[in-house]
């Protein structure tokens, strides 16, 4: 079935990359279904453009504006986002049709009159950097790629005299109201369409301008505003709404090609994109070249598995690629967060920070596999800083819309430090931006009423101030230690006070950390299995927060009174049932109270290392990789969230994962595959071998790092880096010796 693989394709793509063509195990519509809220159209990695359908964009569960559960298409759009929880992008918006000219979108509910069209799953296709679907409705094949800035269309239509392609500026994916501010549509000539649009949603302040070029000159246009009335011949409008088709003669079988150049910035620059990376209409040459692309980086980790289990890892590595994504025109100009245009001394400016998700998992992974794209990350978070005062929260475009909690660039910029991932001239700017976004008062961040309680208090924050609490201490011990090595002790003393404010909201009587009101008397109400964020807890309630100490597991640990009670309280947590009380989207994939579908518990199963018990950390790893994941549309446990939920599994694949995302060590959990090499950045290669390993032997007996027994289950980051091999042991029965002290 084309719907998960087209094998053809792929082999005669595969000859070209001798044999790594790791390309060929990707899925893309692996977490369409279900809450994956992924989209299996045509992108790069870490690109601007992400051209795919737009099967609907109502509903939560189409924030990517595609779910595999539909069976109607209203267009193919060049923004997306992937596996979030809220709904933007979708801009420009295209659509191929046949016969007489509707131009209305329609519902799924309600798709006639409209433009879309009926599809089949049998009829659809998606590997890196390609989708394809017939429209059964006007027996148009459409075939889609692209490359970092720009999106190409092949539309191949019957013998007609009607064939139209529709342009709907005014679209958008508006689960948060994204609402049209102005477009403009020009036709400069009979084969070239430019404009803009601007709208507010999820990205307050959201400019796209495009450049759109046919490969063959239209006989007449139409652009239709509010009035329905026609408006033929009309060559340039602007206006809150309207949408524009252009229409043409076509033979049996004849392709009509669109190429559109994507821009932040201009007209003028998203031309400039579009006439450098696609100088031809060579549409073949064109999906090649992003089949290669992604060929190179998915190449980076060879694994020996079966072929579900290559599926699933190839396909989450492809989606921690698809963002953050890089709006900075070839030229280096972006569109920063105070919507002023500037110039990058990298060439890069990189956005969709979807950072309280992806600093757990997803940006560790990049600085073991894209170094320097990190690095540029880390250096556009720094020019952030410079323009708004603080550090990025979530980005998107270039914008801020502050969702989420804490401030979790923090992390990810200690952690590249740390790495040696910076340039020395970016370091003073990097350590005054972690302080600065500490210290000076902004949205979410009342610095003043937190130093003055030593805690967020819950009747001042009516909401999420035991998870906010907690998260900023992580954030904290973060700035601590980037200030000790640099030599500002007064600053370590200062910041290390407050990483343990999290003492003063554990209540040792009910065993949780608890909201607690600014007279120090506990909130209300408590219940440790409600997840409303009026309880204190940020999609995820007491049970699933209790872990969330990562830079002092030891002192967790003595909160509860030792390793013993600590281990029973984690089989407790993974035993009991899964009732909750309320009502939060996110909060999926339950083993008991542990909720593998949202990030807060994805350290939580590695735990079990600092409790000298690491054979559960073993079996709970395995039973969540193998009950959480899958190689269908509903193949994730929740939102994939840029990446992050595929992060997990990598590295948890791998056999380690960063408990600590910022202290470059790795807690050992168990390997899933015979052999694993990462190809790294710097020349080398970490190979990971699990000598017996099977679906039932997934305990480690014993383990040795470059042929020397490695007998705690922690690796550094420096030690695979420097290249070697990790060889384990595996049996059935846990050695529980092995790494328990």
């Amino acid at each position: 079935m084309k719907k998960i693989f087209p094998y053809l394709f792929a082999f005669f793509y595969s000859i070209s990359f001798g044999q790594q063509d790791n390309a060929r195990f990707v899925n893309p519509f692996i977490g369409t279904g279900g809450h994956g809220h992924t989209f299996p159209g045509a992108c790069t990695p870490f690109g601007m453009v992400q051209l795919s359908p737009d099967t609907d964009v109502e509903g939560w569960d189409r924030v990517g504006g595609y779910h595999f559960t539909d069976t109607t298409i209203m267009g193919f759009s060049h923004t997306h986002l992937s596996g979030t929880g809220v709904g933007d992008m979708g801009d420009i918006l295209v659509m191929a049709t046949t016969g007489p000219l509707i131009l209305k979108r329609g519902t799924m509910k309600n798709h006639w009159p409209s433009f879309r069209s009926r599809f089949s799953h049998n009829e659809e296709a998606a590997r890196p950097g390609y989708y394809s679907v017939m429209l059964k409705d006007y027996n148009i094949k459409a075939e889609m790629t692209a490359t970092a800035h720009c999106g190409f269309h092949k539309y191949t239509f019957p013998a007609t005299d009607s064939a139209h392609i529709i342009v709907d500026v005014s679209a958008g994916i508006p689960l948060t109201k994204d609402l049209t501010a102005w477009l403009y549509l020009k036709a400069e000539n009979d084969s070239t369409l430019s404009g803009y649009r601007l709208s507010f949603g999820w990205v307050p302040h959201q400019y796209v301008y495009f450049v759109m070029v046919f490969s063959k000159k239209f006989k007449r246009i139409q652009m239709t505003g509010n009035t329905d009335s026609p408006g033929w011949g009309v060559r340039e409008r602007e206006g809150k709404w309207f949408i524009a088709s252009v229409d043409f003669k076509t033979r049996a079988n004849e392709p009509v090609y669109v190429k559109t150049g994507i821009s932040a910035v201009s007209i003028e620059s998203a031309r400039k994109n579009l006439i450098s990376e696609i100088p031809r209409w060579d549409f073949n040459r064109t999906v090649n070249e992003s089949y290669q692309e992604w060929n190179k980086e998915l190449n980076k980790i060879s694994i020996s598995a079966t072929l579900k289990e290559k599926e699933i890892f190839y396909t989450g590595l492809y989606h921690t690629m698809i963002a953050p994504n890089n709006i900075a025109d070839l030229d280096g100009y972006y569109r920063g967060v105070d919507s002023q245009t500037a110039r990058s001394a990298t060439g890069k400016y990189y956005s969709t920070l979807s950072l309280w998700d992806t600093y757990r998992a997803a940006h560790p992974l990049y600085t073991l596999l894209h170094p320097q794209t990190d690095a540029a990350i880390v250096h556009s978070m720094i020019i952030h800083h410079r323009r708004q005062g603080f550090l990025p929260i979530w980005t998107l475009w270039g914008a801020e819309n502050y969702c989420m909690i804490g401030n979790h660039s923090i992390p990810v910029i200690v952690d590249a430090y740390f790495k040696n991932l910076l340039p020395d001239s970016l370091v003073a700017d990097a350590y005054r931006a972690v302080r600065e976004t500490s210290v000076n008062p902004h949205r979410g961040s009342d610095w003043l009423v937190y130093e003055k309680y030593g805690f967020h208090p819950a009747d001042l924050y009516d909401r999420e101030s035991v998870s906010k609490t907690l998260e900023i201490c992580y954030n904290d011990w973060c700035v601590a230690q980037m200030a000790r090595t640099l030599g500002y002790t007064g600053d370590y003393t200062y910041f290390m006070n407050r990483a343990r404010f999290y003492r003063n909201l554990y209540d040792p009587l009910t065993g949780f950390f608890r909201a607690k009101n600014s007279d120090s008397v506990w909130a209300a109400g408590f219940n440790p299995l409600n997840i409303r964020a009026v309880m204190g807890y940020t999609e995820a309630n007491a049970w699933q927060y209790l872990w969330y100490v990562p830079h002092d597991i030891d002192d967790l640990i003595k909160l509860m009174d030792g390793k013993n009670s600590f281990a029973a309280r984690l089989d407790t947590l993974f035993s009991m049932s899964s009732r909750v009380d309320g009502h939060v989207s996110d909060v999926t994939g339950f083993i008991g109270q542990y909720v593998h579908g949202n990030e807060p518990s994805h350290h939580i199963a590695y735990l079990y290392n600092y409790a000298g018990r690491p054979w559960k950390t073993q079996a709970m790893v395995a039973r969540i990789r193998n009950e959480m994941y899958n190689n269908t549309p509903d193949g994730y446990a929740g939102n994939e969230d840029c990446g992050q939920m595929s992060a997990w599994y990598i590295f948890s694949s791998l056999g380690f994962y960063p408990v600590n995302p910022a202290n470059g060590i790795y807690d050992i959990g168990t390997p899933l595959f015979k052999s694993a090499v990462l190809r790294l950045d710097n020349g080398k290669t970490f190979t990971v071998k699990a000598y017996g390993i099977s679906s039932e032997k997934i305990y480690i007996r014993s383990a040795t790092l470059n042929g020397k027994p490695l007998l705690n289950p922690v690796i550094s980051h420096s030690q695979i880096v420097a290249g070697g091999e990790l060889l384990f042991v595996m049996s059935d029965k846990p050695n529980k010796k092995w790494g328990a002290h």
